[in-house]
């Protein structure tokens, strides 16, 4: 299973006022882990960004003006997303924004969705959490996901954010990358951290769950099948594992 947790920024609010995408940020995720390749990429949008869209991430026109243009890196970008699954906070913002990229190219005729599928966060959030702040940051609070460094909106940073933030949702942590040193890695903005194992360590205690924790256990498990609409991957590797 090959996630790609993904965000953008762009210059404004709509694509039907000519605005685009000039920030793309993703992490890959295999079986829940983060393998330690990303995708990231500033372009230039040959347009003016609007200031409101500045006071949110903090790009100016001045700092684009030497990027590359989305034709540019299309190809890398489509070879990265490809055959994965996208897991996209409001994903209708950042699929509208890549399909009206895409859409400009020449010689382009894909779309997100002939690339790979999409959750979206957002929807999973409301369905778990009704009537309450489900922006990414009231979700870092809810599950206590450290989101101290976000002083502006940064597509990297909002994706590993988002990663974090979805793995709790879904089921809890996984872990980084073993190889920090990964070749196939794009990009900058990695966290990455070795696991250091004693060479000696007592056994483990095995406790049992009793049945009020077992009932309570399942009721989770339902909320989350209700969440992904459909098996949730607890009940898969349960599945695999019997």
């Amino acid at each position: 299973m090959r996630q790609i947790v993904l965000d953008t920024e762009t210059t404004g609010l709509e694509t039907s006022q000519g605005h685009r995408i000039i920030e793309i940020g993703a992490v890959e995720l295999v079986q829940r882990r983060r393998t330690g390749r990303t995708f990231h990429q500033y372009i230039q949008p040959d347009r003016e960004v609007d200031q409101g869209a500045v006071e949110v991430h903090g790009i100016t026109d001045e700092f684009l003006r030497d990027k590359p243009r989305f034709a540019d890196i299309a190809e890398d970008l489509i070879a990265f997303l490809r055959d994965g699954e996208l897991v996209i906070h409001n994903a209708p913002f950042d699929v509208g924004f890549l399909d009206h990229e895409f859409g400009l190219l020449a010689d382009c005729e894909h779309r997100t969705s002939d690339l790979c599928g999409v959750i979206d966060t957002l929807v999973m959030a409301r369905s778990m959490h009704p009537g309450q702040r489900n922006s990414l940051d009231a979700l870092c609070r809810r599950y206590q996901i450290d989101n101290s460094s976000r002083e502006y909106h940064g597509a990297l940073l909002d994706a590993e954010i988002l990663c974090d933030v979805y793995l709790a949702m879904t089921g809890g942590q996984a872990a980084l990358s073993l190889d920090h040193n990964d070749p196939d890695a794009t990009g900058s903005g990695r966290r990455t951290a070795p696991r250091r194992i004693p060479d000696q360590r007592p056994p483990l205690n095995v406790i049992r769950p009793n049945t009020a924790e077992q009932e309570a256990h399942e009721v989770w498990l339902q909320r989350l099948d209700k969440a992904v609409d459909g098996p949730c991957l607890w009940r898969q590797l349960e599945r695999d594992s019997g």
